[in-house]
């Protein structure tokens, strides 16, 4: 490679990161707490569940209970469990037997509980396992259409960039240089030892990450949803049919009510002997209360059964005949498998905690490689023969750059502390709590860093303050819920359990990190 070629590498690899830094950040820091969801949310709500529950849920009663509430008839139900706990999305169609108007008709979305058969709007049962998830992509910036999706995009792009230059401009001496650490040479030698180490660890998982985020969010998210207005003109059936090599079956209204009596749990049970080992997380019924009623039960194999793949057993619902069956066990569409494969290397839920706690280490490992790059790029050009104003804008531009990434940390504990404590009494509801703790307390903290103007005292700060309020998460759990963790073991409450662990241990090694935070002699 010519000096000139390896120049242009460097500096794009550099102003790359630069660019992308504390938004990416912000991205593998919240990513890495949503590898928790499921156990945020379960947490939160004090709701432990068993691998299996879906399955388990009384439907019959379930569909009783809706009916006081909501006009079923003639419709079509969903009942979809995207994550492990006891809710579920509920969508009810808008009624077949009634002429559509010239105004598109919306369905009707809300989520149910799959034990007391409560139902609460998007905004009510809104959690912190949703909210770190949703920032993650930076969901709460779609004020003006998909801007946070986009800008979510462009960062995943441009991060899969920053890896590739990287491994280029490393490329001579990166075998050598992952052996090399020198803690006791000048700021730059230790930042670059660090940053080159860990950035190595973290390769083949920050490349898979960087490819299958940019595809979720710019493939996905982006540029499906213009692909089905303009060439589809924004007929769904049409654009799933095209993006879909299975069979799409629809089912017409009869237009004869049926009296019978009907088990919708019988279906689940025959889906269940049939596959007793899928993992059923959906019901769709068509037609309901029509002589034409149809229902489908959806599940995937367990993954180490296969890693890949959906099935389902559609039933007609006035004799139990099977109309339409889809083998989770055999051969899967090239669509669906790539699409699935791209999904569980992301979402990292194929391996149990075991899988969990390596994906949230090496998502740590890249939020210190980050901070370690932006600290490196300060270094090196904070020389005599750069011009003041320019040091002093880069100081300046890295001193924000630390508040903002190192006081998510703190903030993170605070608002689990807050919503335990106080989310019931909040009367903007959970979601405006979070909300207004989150962000203007991350503004705040991040301001008061700022004008300090310290990236010891940053970084130092945070750790503590974000052990100290992690330590009290647990205990006010116990105190709120009566849920210690001594508690939630003897119970078998895994999930609760695994939640307030998992704030010991990070207390406990942001504690340590603090004791062994000294401040260099210049």
């Amino acid at each position: 490679m010519s000096n000139r070629i390896y120049n242009i590498m460097f500096h794009t690899h550099a102003v790359s990161g630069i660019i992308i830094s504390a938004a990416l950040y912000v991205i593998f820091f919240t990513g890495s707490i949503s590898f928790l969801r499921d156990e945020i949310i379960a947490w939160e709500r004090n709701e432990p569940v068993t691998d299996s529950y879906f399955s388990e849920v009384n439907f019959d009663d379930l569909l009783i209970s809706l009916e006081k509430e909501h006009e079923l008839n003639n419709r079509d139900i969903s009942f979809y469990q995207r994550i492990e706990g006891q809710m579920a999305s509920t969508v009810i169609s808008p009624p077949k037997n009634v002429k559509p108007q010239k105004k598109r008709q919306r369905r009707n979305f809300f989520v149910t509980n799959l034990s007391s058969y409560k139902t609460e709007k998007y905004q009510d049962s809104y959690t912190l396992g949703e909210f770190f998830y949703r920032l993650h992509f930076f969901a709460q910036l779609n004020l003006l259409g998909q801007s946070g999706y986009l800008l979510a995009g462009i960062v995943a792009f441009f991060f899969l960039f920053a890896v590739i230059t990287g491994v280029i401009v490393h490329w001579k001496k990166i075998i050598s240089s992952f052996y090399v650490f020198r803690p006791n040479s000048k700021w730059k030698t230790i930042w670059t030892d660090a940053h080159v180490s860990l950035g190595i660890i973290g390769l083949p998982f920050q490349f898979m990450f960087a490819v299958t985020g940019a595809y979720l969010i710019i493939g996905y998210s982006i540029m499906l949803p213009p692909i089905e207005t303009f060439l589809f003109n924004n007929d769904t059936k049409e654009f799933n049919k095209a993006l879909n090599t299975e069979k799409t079956m629809t089912y017409d209204l009869k237009g004869e009510a049926f009296h019978g009596a009907i088990s919708y749990n019988s279906f689940i049970e025959k889906t269940k002997d049939k596959w007793p080992n899928l993992k059923i997380n959906k019901l769709e019924i068509y037609n309901y209360g029509d002589a034409n009623m149809h229902v489908k039960v959806e599940g995937h194999p367990l993954f180490k059964d296969k890693f890949i793949g959906t099935g389902h057993l559609t039933f007609n619902a006035i004799n139990g005949d099977v109309v339409d069956e889809k083998n989770p066990y055999l051969k899967t569409s090239y669509v669906e498998g790539s699409t699935d494969v791209l999904k569980r290397l992301h979402y990292g839920d194929y391996g149990g905690y075991g899988m969990k706690l390596i994906y949230f280490v090496l998502g740590l490992i890249t939020c210190f490689v980050i901070i370690s790059g932006v600290l490196i790029w300060l270094v090196a050009r904070d020389k005599k023969n750069v011009p003041e104003y320019k040091r002093k804008f880069n100081g300046w531009l890295v001193n924000i750059y630390m508040a903002i990434c190192l006081s998510i940390y703190p903030m993170t504990a605070l608002v689990f502390l807050v919503v335990k404590c106080f989310s019931n009494d909040y009367e903007g509801g959970k979601k405006a709590l979070i909300y207004n703790v989150f962000f203007y307390g991350w503004l705040a903290i991040s301001t008061f860093f700022i004008i300090k103007r310290d990236n010891y005292f940053t970084n130092k700060a945070s750790l503590l303050l974000g052990s100290i309020l992690g330590f009290l998460v647990p205990i006010s759990n116990g105190i709120v819920s009566g849920n210690w963790p001594w508690v939630t073991w003897e119970k078998g409450y895994t999930q609760i359990f695994v939640m307030d662990v998992f704030w010991i241990l990070l207390s406990i090694t942001a504690l340590a990190v603090v004791f062994k935070l000294k401040p260099k002699e210049k």
